[in-house]
């Protein structure tokens, strides 16, 4: 399997910095406690600093992102905006599967969106990329939505898109459930300096992966210049 992101989206955003993780051997009754107590430990930190998730400049980055896609950033969020703000709000997060909980804390912990892929449920490749409209996005209620011609989203070899709008919202096809043994996660920023903060959010992952699930990772710091990484191990 593969992962990249089309050129048109490196020449559109040319401040991107992004990171994935291809990992095995994940199982749901892994106990990652410890790793999201920390992580959301860090993450109500940075919100008590900041006063606001929508004071980090991370968040503002893709507000201003959004709107230059044609998108209300109050309307369409981020993942990891929607986190914070869930956090700010209730003081808690509800728990899903040990690799989404500790991925949420560790998106939150950053202020950076983590999305966690089924890659079972990905035909042959993945590419984040401007959509046709074509593509067939299933969501978490089982309806079928077609993203908007030019709407970034990420896409198999099939056309199944499993997020819209970019960072906003994943697809129900691909999300991840006690089945789910294999996965790709990633993690993109637009902010100043987020290069430099990658190789950090992507070292905490697979920290994780290694002391909870034991998990064998293949690990890649994507840019114009390495716009993919291609999974070795089946």
């Amino acid at each position: 399997m593969r992962f990249s992101h089309h050129p048109a989206i490196w020449s559109g955003f040319p401040e991107l910095a992004a990171g994935a993780v291809f990992a095995g051997r994940i199982r749901p009754d892994a106990d990652a406690t410890r790793a999201i107590a920390h992580y959301e430990g860090l993450a109500r930190r940075r919100l008590a600093e900041a006063g606001s998730e929508s004071e980090l400049p991370s968040i503002q980055a893709w507000r201003r992102a959004f709107q230059r896609m044609g998108l209300k950033p109050t309307q369409y969020r981020c993942a990891s905006e929607s986190l914070l703000r869930r956090l700010r709000k209730e003081g808690a997060m509800p728990r899903i599967h040990p690799l989404i909980d500790a991925c949420n804390a560790i998106s939150m912990a950053f202020a950076t969106p983590v999305a966690v892929l089924d890659t079972a449920q990905i035909v042959d490749s993945l590419q984040v990329r401007f959509a046709e409209g074509t593509e067939s996005y299933l969501s978490f209620g089982g309806e079928v939505e077609h993203p908007e011609p030019g709407e970034v989203s990420f896409v198999d070899a099939a056309g199944n898109a499993h997020a819209r709008r970019w960072t906003h919202r994943q697809s129900g096809l691909s999300a991840v459930r006690e089945a789910t043994a294999d996965v790709i996660i990633l993690a993109e920023a637009l902010h100043p300096g987020a290069a430099d903060e990658m190789p950090g959010l992507l070292a905490a992952v697979t920290e994780v992966l290694a002391e909870v699930w034991n998990a064998p990772v293949e690990t890649a710091l994507l840019s114009a210049s390495r716009p993919e990484i291609a999974r070795q191990s089946p």
